[in-house]
């Protein structure tokens, strides 16, 4: 997602490098490209001539001051006006209902947007913020769609509710409401039909359903491979319906991400949310700075670190710190690290979360998480007793042949494991001692191996971006041989 969108960008202040001042003159070339980007990310046209018109009054006779370069100005204007062109801020939902009125969100959107999943998601979301949320099944067209929220229902522990596909939606909607109130729900979800922005019927069947419920919140779920039908897409409902904000879908694809700078600007109303996976736990709420700051390249740290402690306890960060220091991290350690990577999301995902890591080629990412696959299959080769003592492999080269027979590799791919997994914990207990890395908590201060995953090169992990010194791995305990043996 914003790969080629950021890569425009960048090429866009070249022009204005090595030069004095921002001027009409020089600008115009910075703003060719901006305004090509913008088109070729599918953002609409009339939202690409606001922006680009705005950026040009901001930056002719901006004043740059001293350390501050020309280019760098132009990418805090560009920033600021992505920010502004987004929301300016995320945009919360409506609070819980009060004195036993459920808060209502009313889901809307085209056939295949995802919708229903996007309703489980959100209850999933809610239930998270300690709210009790009524999932309620209007979707009476599309075969399954009540089956399939009820399953996903079933995987989250939220309650769904429905009358089958015999009743009319917006009687389901006011029955959903109605239990809601009756069992101390204080957030009901309804799940509606997908509909052709085109088919009055099915936009005149959604304002009956809309005046049924009542709702705090309309959300339109947005498809972000639709481009700049977004824009049209956005208005027609909003003209119709009403909508109160918007959940965008499928930013983790291929998508330009032109309907995140289109839907604000055209309807008025905020995303709110973004989907970034196909896991229930994939949504994440919308703050316009941080997405600004991805087009831009600079990554986005704050999600990073709320994924990771949303994934991680706290005393299993004290325990894992304790770990490095002693240089105790084994194999189960690292495992658990592993583990724990995947379920905040792909390794380039959240490697391009990393400020300066947006360059990362795609190719060597992919590779890195093939490498990581084979890693966890020579692990999952390994012996409780190997995983808790990997100087057993050391000493043993019989255990090293049955781990690479067992997990379908060579023997010399299990000696670069384990070399490699030497160096990684000799550096993190250096780092650790002495204050430690800045980075994502339960992750041993960093992304273990980054870079420096046991057989991906066995560089060091990240650190604070400094120079170090040449690595020596630590000390192994007392009556226990080394690595060094391999």
């Amino acid at each position: 997602m914003f790969d080629e969108l950021s890569q425009r960008f960048e090429d866009a202040v070249k022009g204005l490098r090595g030069q004095a001042t921002i001027s009409e003159s020089n600008v115009d070339g910075a703003l060719r490209e901006v305004r090509r980007a913008l088109l070729e990310a599918d953002v609409s046209l009339p939202v690409v001539k606001d922006f680009v018109e705005e950026v040009r009054r901001k930056a002719i006779g901006a004043e740059v001051v001293r350390g501050v370069s020309p280019d760098q100005k132009f990418i805090q204007l560009v920033h600021e006006q992505l920010v502004e062109t987004m929301g300016g801020a995320n945009a919360p939902l409506a609070a819980a209902g009060q004195t036993g009125e459920p808060s209502v969100i009313l889901m809307a959107g085209l056939q295949g947007a995802g919708k229903t999943t996007a309703t489980a998601k959100l209850g999933l979301h809610l239930k998270e913020q300690g709210r009790k949320a009524l999932l309620v099944g209007a979707d009476v067209y599309r075969p399954a769609a009540i089956e399939q929220l009820r399953t996903l229902g079933g995987q989250i522990g939220v309650e769904v509710f429905s009358l089958g596909t015999e009743a009319t939606p917006e009687a389901i909607a006011a029955a959903g409401i109605e239990r809601a109130k009756a069992e101390g729900f204080d957030t009901v979800l309804v799940d509606t039909a997908g509909r052709l922005q085109i088919d009055p019927a099915m936009m005149e069947e959604m304002v009956r359903i809309r005046e049924a419920c009542q709702p705090d919140e309309v959300l339109l779920v947005v498809d972000s491979m639709i481009g700049q039908e977004a824009a049209d897409l956005t208005r027609a409902f909003h003209e119709q319906v009403g909508i109160t904000g918007a959940v965008l879908t499928k930013l983790d694809g291929d998508s330009r991400g032109g309907a995140a700078l289109s839907i604000r600007k055209v309807s008025g109303a905020p995303i709110k949310f973004i989907g970034t996976g196909e896991k229930v736990e994939a949504l994440q709420p919308f703050h316009p700075e941080r997405m600004a700051s991805r087009i831009l390249g600079m990554g986005d740290v704050l999600t990073l670190v709320e994924k990771a402690t949303k994934e991680v306890e706290l005393a299993d960060v004290a325990k894992m710190q304790q770990k490095l220091q002693e240089a105790s991290f084994d194999f189960s350690d690292f495992l658990q690290q592993m583990r724990l990577i995947k379920r905040m999301g792909s390794l380039g995902g959240l490697m391009k979360m990393i400020p300066g890591m947006n360059k990362i080629d795609d190719g060597m990412l992919k590779q890195g998480e093939q490498q990581l696959k084979k890693i966890e299959a020579m692990i999952g080769s390994m012996t409780e007793v190997e995983r808790r003592q990997p100087e057993l492999l050391a000493s043993q080269p019989s255990r090293r042949r049955r781990i690479a027979a067992g997990s379908g590799h060579a023997p010399a791919d299990v000696d670069k494991v384990l070399a490699d997994f030497q160096k990684m914990r000799g550096f993190m207990q250096q780092m650790t001692r002495g204050g430690g890395m800045p980075g994502i908590p339960g992750m041993g201060g960093g992304f273990p191996g980054v870079g420096g995953f046991p057989g991906m090169g066995g560089a060091a992990p990240m650190g604070g971006g400094r120079s170090q010194a040449p690595i020596r791995p630590a000390k192994p305990p007392k009556k226990r041989k080394g690595f060094g043996q391999l």
